[in-house]
């Protein structure tokens, strides 16, 4: 009830800040528009103590509305303000003052622009007044762009009212980061040190960039006020209107994790992967799965990579390992740096890299008995979830069962990633310089060895179940969890349909699909580049097999991790489904956040208001074309929609990007080979019935529902990936040539366009007609 400044005026001045001495009037004090006389009486009271060491002090009466100063909207200057007032009269007439400007015109314009309640609940600040001789407002980042490479401001001489109104021209001046540089007149550098100090503090304290005012009066400095910058905000939580990349200059890639969660995410998504990152974020604010631009999930690597300059290391190492599994940054876009101070990385950070480490160790030492006993683990937990009979059980459930279990999931997928990425990363390095792209993707193309790959089961147990080898009921129960949307918990998975599987088959048989041809044709491929290793290098052969074994070893458990994830992961779907039956919301849940929903069983349906609105701008968000695989600066889908010469591979909101004119695709090596034909441009992987055999199927991404599609094809093109993808992998090991992470491929082909994919060097040519 203080409203937005009174409540963080107060908690600056009890976080030890130099703020003013004050109090704060509740709007529970006026009856009607007068103060009540009881309140009058306290008032006086706190008067008279703030004048006891200077009788001839003056105030400084203000508004605090209850959505002044807040995330969403500022109200900056529309609320009365009356500075310079003495007597107990003055105070109250003023008071009267700023409380009825409650009422004002601009005030009901502005809210209806900013889509807020017109009717406010005001409270009303009274502070000493500081006589400034200086007075000022500084932006933590770049309220335009969004860089956070230096703090900007302005001050003038005097009261600040100068500043606000215009009445004034400011002097400017900035603070480079990390060290808090100034640079400007003379007058302010002695107060330079301390208004870096504190503003970095209350930027870190506030969770985000912040407009300040402040003061120096009498050689002391005063902070005045604090808020959000308002243009900086990543959206509205109730309306789900939400993108990060408004909150700063910032690279963003949907490279891999586009690959795994290629839908629009519903709230309920979003929330719980946002739960999983804060698990396991090691700089507090970076989140690798869930950054959420419009609903579509991106990861902000400007952030992890501005680690490397805050210790005086190059970031050349680390673009090299991340374009293996993020890709590469295209030609003229730069890397905006995040100014991090190292002191604030080895305090913030330190602790976590211990925790993440620690974990992860812990999570490689039980992962064997994890993946063993998780398939019976979801089995009687989705049965505990469906008998569930009250809420309350049902909360019991998430907190006793289902969230660890996930949790601990989550950690055995991040240490068998983590573990294939590196022993991967290093091999192919060594391997492409000793024998080129080629022959180093036909030796990786092997690592299923004489057992196959998680990813590869869907399509092989489609084989086997048409041989007999096993049943039905077994294919579900391996490969029933898996699909194209599994990360999307508002959308069943393949063992919800009854008929899915039959379909399937039927569509395998129909193309006359020959996975074991493929494999068998794959095999010999890598055994020709063995067999040219060996001559070149046979010192090496002793050295290459080792670490191909252990390559393989960390591939299946990389693979047999996901898959036990995304079955565990699923069982919240149950759990979602379970809740709405309980609560009368049905799939209208997955439209909360997953702590509203947590209320929800708790009792507390205040959430529920917000879902019509959520579900608009969902609808929203889906009828909008897919985003560019890399975005730099803040980007509004909306507007770059509207443009038809848009780039759809990347957009840089600081520089003009040229058309991508050329007759080349560019993108990874994926799996080697070379092949010319016509393509196939799929939106999703339930229109693969289209896909004809020997077609090139061109896809934005491919995840592991995808994969009963490829042996059909005769290579893969995909927007979306990186050499250590999952559509780079599957092609890999059926020894289908792949060109992957192009950014553009959906949009430069049609279906029908004749191609040349050469694989193993990452290239699509265009075929003109002959």
């Amino acid at each position: 009830m203080a409203g937005g400044k009174g409540a963080m005026l107060a908690r600056m001045f009890q976080g030890g800040y130099p703020v003013p001495d004050g109090f704060v009037i509740f709007p529970s004090a006026f009856q009607g528009d007068e103060l009540n006389r009881e309140a009058w009486h306290e008032i006086q009271t706190h008067l008279n103590a703030l004048r006891k060491n200077d009788p001839e002090a003056l105030f400084a009466v203000r508004s605090s509305a209850l959505q002044e100063d807040s995330a969403h909207a500022s109200f900056a200057g529309e609320f009365e303000t009356v500075l310079n007032v003495k007597t107990d009269e003055e105070i109250r007439e003023a008071i009267h003052t700023v409380y009825g400007s409650r009422q004002a015109e601009r005030v009901q314009v502005y809210s209806a622009v900013q889509g807020i309640e017109a009717s406010h609940q005001i409270a009303v600040v009274v502070q000493r007044m500081v006589p400034s001789e200086i007075s000022g407002v500084l932006f933590t980042a770049d309220p335009i762009t969004g860089s956070h490479a230096s703090m900007t401001g302005n001050f003038v001489y005097g009261l600040g009212e100068q500043l606000v109104s215009g009445e004034a021209n400011p002097y400017s001046f900035q603070l480079a980061r990390p060290k808090g540089t100034y640079a400007g007149p003379d007058a302010l550098k002695p107060y330079a040190s301390t208004l870096y100090r504190l503003a970095a503090r209350l930027e870190r304290e506030l969770g985000g960039p912040q407009d300040i005012e402040w003061a120096v009066a009498k050689g002391s400095f005063y902070i005045l006020q604090a808020r959000p910058i308002t243009t900086l905000k990543p959206g509205n939580p109730d309306t789900y209107e939400w993108n990060d990349t408004q909150t700063g200059d910032f690279l963003w890639t949907n490279t891999n994790i586009g690959e795994a969660i290629p839908d629009v995410m519903t709230p309920l998504t979003w929330s719980v992967l946002r739960s999983l990152d804060e698990e396991s974020t090691v700089i507090p604010g970076y989140y690798i799965w869930s950054g959420n631009i419009c609903g579509r999930a991106y990861t902000n690597i400007s952030v992890a990579l501005s680690i490397f300059p805050a210790f005086g290391l190059p970031m050349t190492f680390a673009l090299k390992k991340m374009r293996e599994a993020l890709g590469q940054i295209p030609e003229g876009m730069s890397i905006p740096v995040y100014p991090f101070s190292r002191l604030h990385l080895i305090k913030e950070a330190l602790p976590n890299v211990i925790r993440f480490k620690k974990k992860v160790a812990e999570a490689s030492r039980h992962m064997q008995e994890h993946l063993a006993h998780t398939p019976d683990w979801c089995r009687r937990m989705t049965a505990l979830i469906r008998n569930a009979q009250t809420k309350e059980e049902l909360l019991s459930l998430w907190k006793d069962e289902l969230q660890p279990y996930t949790a601990k999931a989550w950690w055995a997928l991040l240490a068998g990633g983590r573990k294939f990425g590196d022993t991967a990363f290093r091999l192919n390095k060594v391997l492409t310089k000793l024998v080129g792209t080629e022959d180093a993707n036909a030796l990786f193309s092997n690592l299923r060895g004489s057992s196959g790959l998680a990813s590869l089961g869907p399509v092989v147990g489609i084989s086997r179940v048409i041989k007999g080898e096993i049943s039905r009921e077994d294919y579900l129960r391996q490969y029933g969890h898996r699909g194209p949307h599994e990360f999307e918990l508002s959308i069943p998975h393949p063992q919800e349909d009854a008929h899915w599987l039959d379909r399937q088959i039927e569509e395998y048989k129909k193309s006359h699909t020959d996975v074991e041809g493929l494999l068998q044709k794959q095999h010999a491929q890598y055994e020709e580049a063995w067999q040219r290793f060996q001559k070149r290098f046979p010192a090496k052969v002793t050295w290459l097999k080792k670490q191909l074994a252990t390559a393989s070893e960390h591939a299946h458990l990389r693979e047999a991790a996901r898959s036990e994830f995304v079955r565990v992961y699923r069982v919240n779907r149950a759990f979602a489904l379970r809740a709405g039956e309980l609560t009368g919301l049905g799939d209208d849940l997955f439209f909360l956040y997953l702590d509203e929903v947590l209320h929800l069983l708790s009792g507390d349906d205040s959430a529920v208001k917000h879902i019509p609105a959520r579900k608009k701008t969902f609808t929203t968000y889906k009828a909008l074309p897919l985003f560019p695989t890399i975005i730099r600066g803040r980007f509004d889908p909306f507007t770059w929609a509207e443009n038809p010469d848009r780039r759809v591979d990347c957009y840089d909101a600081t520089i003009p990007l040229p058309a991508d004119e050329s007759e080349t695709l560019k993108g990874f090596a994926g799996a080697a080979g070379r092949i010319e034909g016509v393509v196939r441009v799929l939106n999703h992987p339930e229109e693969g019935d289209q896909l004809q055999p020997g077609e090139i199927l061109v896809a934005s991404t491919t995840n592991v529902g995808w994969t009963p599609l490829f042996p059909k094809a005769a290579a893969i093109i995909t927007d979306i990936g990186a050499p250590l993808s999952h559509a780079a992998i599957v092609a890999r090991e059926l020894g289908i040539p792949a060109v992957v992470g192009c950014g553009n491929a959906t949009t430069r082909l049609k279906t029908g366009d004749r191609v040349i994919v050469d694989g193993g060097q990452g290239v699509v040519q265009i075929v003109k007609d002959r």
